[in-house]
C-alpha cells in the first residue's frame, strides 16, 4: 500500500469518445460565465453545436470574448491554416478577446471553465479530439471530468508557470521554442528578445507564410 500523503480519493467521472464532446464542449464550455483556460498539443479548426447550427469553435470563443470572459489557449504547435483563418476574421479576438501562448513542451490536455470545473484527459483540441466528429471517424479519446478544488489548484498551477514563463529560464528546449515567453539572457545580463517570433492575438502572434499576407 502506497503511504504517499497527497493520494487521497476524488469524485470524478471517466469519459470517452462522444461523451467528451458533449460534457466538456456543449455542457460547460459553451456555458462558461468567467473564465475558459485551454491547454492542447495540436490547434485545428473544429465545429460544435451552437444554436441549433454547427459553427467553428473560433465563433463560440468570440460570443463568449464578447460577454467579458477571460480565454486562454496554451498549444504546442502552430495551429492549423484554417483556424489561423477563423482567428484573423475576428477582430475581437485579434485584439485580445482570446490570448494565445505558444510552448513546445505542453503536451498535456485540459480544459479549466471559471476556475472550478476541469477536464483532464488524451483529447486535443480538434474535430477529431473534442470536437462534433461522428463516431466512425473520431479519435479514440479517454479522459476525466472533476470539480475537485486540489486538482483544479494544481492543473491551474502547471497552466500559469507556463504561462507566465516561469519555466522559461531552465528549459533545454529555447534553442527550438518558435517564441521563448521570456527572452533569453545576454552575455551582459540584459534581456535578449526573439526575432521572427511566432505570436497569435494580443499575446503571441503567428509568423505567417510569405503567400500569406501579414496582418498589422
Amino acid at each position: 500500500m502506497c503511504d504517499d500523503k497527497r493520494m487521497r480519493p476524488i469524485q470524478a467521472e471517466l469519459l470517452s469518445g462522444r461523451e467528451l464532446y458533449r460534457e466538456v464542449v456543449l455542457e460547460k464550455l459553451l456555458h462558461a460565465r468567467e473564465s475558459v483556460w485551454i491547454a492542447t498539443a495540436n490547434v485545428k479548426a473544429m465545429y460544435v453545436e451552437s444554436k441549433g447550427r454547427f459553427v467553428p469553435l473560433v465563433e463560440v470563443l468570440d460570443g463568449l470574448a464578447a460577454k467579458g470572459l477571460s480565454l486562454r489557449l496554451l498549444h504546442a504547435e502552430l495551429p492549423s491554416r484554417p483556424f489561423r483563418a477563423a482567428f484573423d476574421a475576428r477582430a475581437r479576438l485579434v485584439a485580445g478577446g482570446l490570448e494565445l501562448k505558444v510552448c513546445p513542451r505542453v503536451h498535456f490536455k485540459a480544459v479549466v471553465v471559471d476556475g472550478a470545473w476541469a477536464y483532464l484527459g488524451s483529447a486535443n483540441l480538434t474535430g477529431a479530439g473534442l470536437g462534433a466528429k461522428g463516431d466512425a471517424v473520431r479519435n479514440f479519446e479517454l479522459g476525466f471530468v472533476t470539480e475537485d478544488f486540489d486538482v483544479i489548484d494544481r492543473v491551474t498551477a502547471l497552466y500559469e508557470a507556463v504561462w507566465s514563463g516561469a519555466e522559461c529560464r531552465a528549459c533545454r528546449l529555447r534553442a527550438v521554442c518558435p517564441d521563448p515567453i521570456i527572452p533569453a539572457p545576454t552575455k551582459k545580463g540584459g534581456m535578449r528578445s526573439s526575432r521572427g517570433a511566432a505570436r497569435l492575438g494580443k499575446a503571441r502572434r503567428l509568423t505567417r507564410h510569405t503567400s500569406e499576407p501579414r496582418r498589422r
